[in-house]
């Protein structure tokens, strides 16, 4: 008469900790999810005690697969029967070429999901401290917001202090506060995305005196100061707006207020010196989040700073933006391919804590580390998959794909992160390709081989 194999914990309930979770039980393996997050009992970044909250923006980022590595990650985890991609995809919002979600719909169906799964039990309580000896198979995938106690018991194991750094949110905006006579909707280049709109952002032109004044007030604004943490780097892909404005006058027109790929329709012949975007934020339509515009200014100071963007005047903010601080791993040292922690293998770590960012990069190492428990569990060993995938190249970057002797930073999934391929010269009709369009082409290469080989690897599991 078999047995059911004995649980596998799971310490954390956001997108590594849910799809860790989701992928443990797919595989007929009972799971207990632990989830500190309860009704009086919550983060400073988080709002509810839903599984898989958002925290930061609603976006997955672009959905395109052959010519973005984090839609070819979204292809791959789809491949991989991910939830978080599931009830994402089943909860988008107008987002141009990139996948939004409405957090609120979003959550809420990874929550149901999760408890209706017979073989997944959601504990709500804090696991202060390691995790009990006689869990033998753990992951631990508690995310930029470690709890004290957990976090200290951690490095002490490992001899390790852990890395920080400041990760910012981005102000809401009531879209019925926005004046349309200044706006405009429309998609730069008008590209559509996965739900099929191609005026999917607000924008919100300014010309030069505007912009040289908006500059000037997020430099001399009131900043949040944390004094403890002041020398902690930030993250390059969620830097404050003020820190870019610091970098020089002109960093925000070349970075999240580009005007490129866009035209006023009220007046195309004249081009906006700089553009703000907003996305929308949920199903409804009725919230819109400031594109690229984390901030560490003072409260007090966001709604008359941002009131100077045009359109925005007369704004009505459903949440004002914040910092939050983020922690992680000397994963290269730390862990083995296998996600595992050296000094104690029963334990596996997945999400933020492991040096991987964004959404989607988290909840892909829950994925995996979910399906390497199983497996183990189920005494079907699993290697992790090759690194020319966009999983395996996210496994090679944490477990040892940095510089000898560099420091260990937090990374997004880009093609740099993939073994190379020698540009294409001709296309599939042996028609010579323009120099300007080869490195376009080498990245659609790159992602089918990706494809091919998560395949391959999937048949082989």
């Amino acid at each position: 008469m078999s047995t059911s194999p004995s649980p596998i914990h799971v310490v954390g309930g956001g997108l590594a900790g849910s799809e860790a979770a989701w992928q443990i039980a797919q595989a007929g393996v009972p799971v207990i999810l632990h989830e500190m997050r309860r009704p009086g009992v919550t983060t400073d970044a988080h709002h509810t005690d839903g599984l898989a909250e958002l925290v930061c923006s609603n976006s997955f980022r672009s959905d395109d697969w052959e010519y973005n590595a984090v839609g070819l990650l979204h292809a791959e985890m789809r491949a991989l029967d991910s939830i978080i991609m599931a009830c994402g995809d089943a909860h988008q919002v107008p987002a141009g070429g990139a996948l939004a979600v409405d957090r609120e719909g979003f959550s809420k169906a990874v929550t149901e999901r999760l408890h209706a799964h017979p073989l997944v039990t959601v504990v709500r309580e804090e696991i202060a401290g390691l995790p009990p000896e006689d869990w033998d198979s753990v992951i631990v995938a508690t995310g930029p917001l470690t709890s004290p106690a957990l976090a200290d018991a951690i490095l002490a194991l490992t001899g390790e202090e852990s890395l920080s750094f400041f990760d910012a949110i981005a102000p809401i905006v009531h879209a019925d506060s926005i004046d349309f006579d200044i706006a405009w909707r429309q998609s730069r280049y008008d590209k559509e995305g996965p739900g099929g709109d191609a005026a999917a952002y607000v924008n919100c032109p300014m010309d030069k005196p505007t912009y040289d004044a908006f500059i000037d007030a997020l430099l001399s604004g009131p900043k949040a100061e944390f004094k403890e943490w002041e020398n902690v780097p930030y993250f390059d892909g969620c830097l404050p707006i003020e820190v870019m404005a610091e970098r020089g006058r002109e960093t925000l027109r070349h970075g999240p207020m580009k005007p490129v790929g866009l035209t006023n329709p009220r007046d195309p012949t004249v081009k906006p010196h700089a553009i703000v975007q907003l996305r929308q934020d949920n199903a409804l339509g009725t919230l819109f989040n400031m594109v690229g515009f984390q901030t560490k200014l003072k409260h007090g100071a966001q709604a008359e700073v941002f009131r100077m963007i045009p359109g925005l005047q007369n704004a009505q903010f459903a949440r004002l933006g914040g910092l939050h601080r983020n922690t992680y791993l000397n994963s290269p040292k730390l862990l083995d391919r296998q996600l595992r922690l050296k000094p104690q293998p029963r334990l596996r770590f997945a999400g933020q804590v492991t040096g991987v960012e964004g959404y989607v990069e988290s909840a892909a190492t829950g994925l995996l580390a979910g399906r390497l428990a199983a497996a183990e569990r189920l005494g079907k060993p699993l290697d992790a998959p090759p690194a020319h995938t966009a999983i395996g190249a996210l496994v090679e970057h944490i477990t040892g794909g940095h510089l000898e002797g560099a420091k260990f930073s937090p990374m997004n999934i880009n093609y740099g992160l993939l073994p190379p391929l020698e540009a294409p010269r001709v296309d599939a009709e042996g028609k010579r390709i323009p120099p300007k369009d080869r490195g376009r082409a080498k990245k659609r290469l790159m992602s089918i081989r990706a494809l091919d080989g998560l395949n391959a690897w999937r048949g082989a599991a």
